[in-house]
């Protein structure tokens, strides 16, 4: 009973900051201005299909980008001595310290027209090249900022790898290549899970990256959800759109827990 007592500081937190928010974007999307009910909402939300297509393209893009450079990183990582972790795994979240936007903007200065990279470009005869306002600088600063929210669980599963398996399987001859694909590579799959999720999660409802690295045919749904509150626009549809984005997100973390199913470490398969 006292152990009980003792989580409703949580439970009274998660119901303020988490339950009635959530109850209120159900209320406001299915609702008119002057409270009445209606599907009107979700049937506009729908006309932004598209967009909300584009924002997943870009979000798993972002995602696969971030798996194939993070494994090797966090591989990496792992494999150095312990003070060496320590100093690495710094490393990596360091940028994390510093403002997102100021991330953001950093990168607006290196790929604009006129930015650093063009203008040493210039100076070897070459461009102005179109670094920015496309597809690619979007999906780049998506890369960017998340990043490391790939190598954190990867470097962490890795870490606790049992090297005696490595060992037994190397003892019953594989090759490097099959200790990584039998061994490392199923063992390490709920790093994988998680970086995934931890990246995809933030980059479908990302919109400040889109505004300052994307062109108007860049718009995520994000950009979307964000001009209907900020400009107070249709409050109702931003709740609405922003609905069917979490919706959306908790089908991804449930395929997801799927995939590797409850509490699975990983099948090593010799």
């Amino acid at each position: 009973m006292k152990t009980k007592a003792l989580a409703s500081p949580y439970i009274v937190w998660m119901l303020i900051f988490t339950i009635v928010p959530l109850a209120m974007v159900f209320y406001f999307a299915f609702t008119t201005n002057s409270g009445e009910f209606t599907f009107t909402n979700m049937a506009r939300a729908a006309e932004y299909l598209p967009v909300l297509m584009r924002s997943v393209w870009y979000a798993l893009a972002a995602c696969v980008i971030c798996l194939l450079i993070g494994y090797p990183v966090a591989y990496v990582i792992a494999q150095t001595s312990a003070s060496w972790q320590r100093v690495l795994y710094l490393l990596v979240t360091l940028p994390m310290c510093m403002s997102f936007l100021l991330r953001t903007l950093a990168w607006v200065a290196l790929l604009r027209n006129t930015g650093i990279i063009n203008t040493l470009l210039a100076g070897l005869g070459i461009g102005p090249l179109p670094l920015i306002r496309n597809a690619g600088s979007v999906i780049m600063g998506m890369v960017y900022n998340y990043l490391p929210y790939m190598i954190m669980p990867l470097y962490t599963v890795i870490a606790k790898l049992d090297p005696r398996l490595i060992e037994a399987a190397q003892d019953l001859g594989c090759d490097s290549a099959q200790v990584f694909r039998r061994v490392i590579l199923p063992l390490s799959m709920p790093g994988i899970v998680s970086g995934i999720t931890m990246v995809f999660v933030p980059a479908v409802s990302t919109f400040y990256i889109s505004q300052k690295l994307g062109g108007t045919n860049n718009t995520m749904i994000g950009d979307i959800i964000e001009l209907q509150f900020k400009g107070s626009i249709n409050q109702n549809l931003g709740a609405a759109m922003s609905l069917i984005l979490m919706l959306l997100v908790f089908v991804s973390i449930w395929l997801m827990n799927r995939f590797t199913g409850e509490g699975d470490e990983g099948v090593a398969t010799l």
